[in-house]
């Protein structure tokens, strides 16, 4: 998972909760909802990283906190993120992301600073995503159903190029570090699933400073 930095949420929003005009099946402005939600996301699904476009047969406004458990966050910006489809239509074996997730809870919000989504995630050589707080590698792996063989081959492509790139340079602390920035400051797309790549990069400059050698979590 990437750590999502907020935007100023659409003012037609924000002026649309504070008239309540209504709830949020009757809110009319999804479309820009959509483009602001893809934009500061960078192109990349809250959950699995893959791709999405701001479009409605191509992404899903995910809310967080469920909006059938919790009614008065529906309108609330910071609880609304963007999800790709998540295997719709297959069965629930199949289906990843808010599909999958349903009325379900996650502890833990990618959207929200204080809950350090990029420091409580590792990725395994195989592709796996997991975590190790008990609860939310329990989440991870049944509630969002993020090692499908897909998605951890897609993580595992991503892990074996940077590993075979990084064989071929010497990167210093600051090289290292400027990488970050603009994975973590940057605009524009991403490429799926390369927040991978960012993690990998992390345990690099701590083993850098540290004197070690990187390497996934195995």
């Amino acid at each position: 998972m990437r750590a999502i930095r907020k935007a100023k949420e659409p003012r037609p929003l924000e002026t649309f909760r504070n008239q309540k005009s209504g709830d949020y099946e009757a809110y009319p402005h999804k479309d820009e909802l959509r483009c602001a939600l893809v934009k500061e996301q960078r192109g990349l699904c809250c959950y699995c990283m893959g791709r999405i476009r701001a479009d409605r047969t191509a992404m899903k406004i995910e809310h967080w906190r469920p909006r059938r458990r919790f009614p008065d966050e529906e309108l609330n910006y910071r609880n609304l993120l963007a999800a790709c489809r998540g295997g719709e239509g297959e069965s629930k074996r199949r289906q990843h992301c808010d599909t999958r997730k349903g009325d379900a809870e996650i502890r833990w919000n990618p959207a929200e600073s204080e809950h350090r989504i990029e420091s409580r995630v590792w990725y395994g050589a195989d592709g796996r995503i997991g975590s190790h707080d008990a609860d939310f590698d329990r989440e991870l792996n049944e509630t969002l159903n993020l090692n499908l063989p897909w998605l951890l081959n897609s993580r595992k492509a991503r892990l074996s190029a940077i590993v075979r790139g990084a064989k071929h340079k010497k990167s210093s602390p600051g090289q290292v570090a400027r990488v970050l920035e603009k994975h973590r400051s940057g605009t524009g797309p991403l490429e799926p699933f390369s927040p991978v790549d960012a993690w990998w990069w992390r345990r690099r400059l701590e083993k850098l400073a540290g004197g070690g050698r990187p390497g996934a979590r195995r």
